[in-house]
C-alpha cells in the first residue's frame, strides 16, 4: 500500500523534489465542532484537503476535496493561513515524490451532505476542538488547528 510519511526538520528526511500547491479546510459546524478525517495513507487524523488542480481556484479545490474525502459540501468563509515551511516534507512512497509543504488553509461552513468515508479517509467525524489533542495527528495538522483556534485578525504566513 502506498504511504505518506511526513518529516519535520529531520536530518534523515529525503530531499524535496516537488512543490505542489494544496489546500486544507477547517469546516466548522454551528456548535463549533470541526470536520476531521482519518487518512488511509498514514492512519493520522487530518483536516480534509489535497492538491489544487489546474484550472481550479483555491476555494474550488477546498470545496471539491472536502466533498470527495468527507461527503460534506461546504462554503468557504475565510483563510487561516499559508504554510510553506521547507523543513516540512512529505514522502509519497508510491512514486517516491517528496513534496515541500505548500498548503493554503481555509475555513468553511457545512451546507449539506453527511460524513462519509472514502478511499482517502477511513473515518470522518465532527470533533470537538478540545478533543483534538488526544488524536494521532501530524505536527503540521496540529499547528493548523491551533492557528485556527487562535482566531487571529490576519492569516498566518509560514
Amino acid at each position: 500500500m502506498a504511504r505518506r510519511i511526513d518529516y519535520y526538520d529531520d536530518p534523515a528526511a529525503p530531499e524535496a523534489n516537488s512543490l505542489v500547491p494544496s489546500v486544507n479546510v477547517v469546516v466548522v459546524r454551528d456548535d463549533g465542532r470541526i470536520l476531521l478525517i482519518r487518512r488511509t495513507d498514514n492512519d493520522n487524523w487530518a483536516l480534509p484537503g489535497g492538491a489544487i488542480d489546474l484550472g481550479e481556484s483555491v476555494s474550488q479545490a477546498g470545496i471539491r476535496e472536502t466533498l470527495e474525502e468527507t461527503g460534506i459540501n461546504c462554503e468557504i468563509t475565510g483563510v487561516v493561513g499559508i504554510y510553506s515551511d521547507p523543513k516540512h516534507v512529505i514522502h509519497y512512497t508510491s512514486d517516491d515524490e517528496v513534496r515541500q509543504e505548500f498548503s493554503i488553509v481555509l475555513t468553511a461552513r457545512p451546507i449539506g451532505g453527511r460524513p462519509t468515508a472514502s478511499s482517502e479517509s477511513s473515518e470522518v467525524h465532527w470533533i470537538a476542538t478540545e478533543d483534538t489533542g488526544s488524536l494521532q495527528m501530524d505536527r503540521s495538522m496540529r499547528l493548523r488547528i491551533a492557528h485556527y483556534l487562535e482566531r487571529r485578525d490576519s492569516p498566518v504566513v509560514l
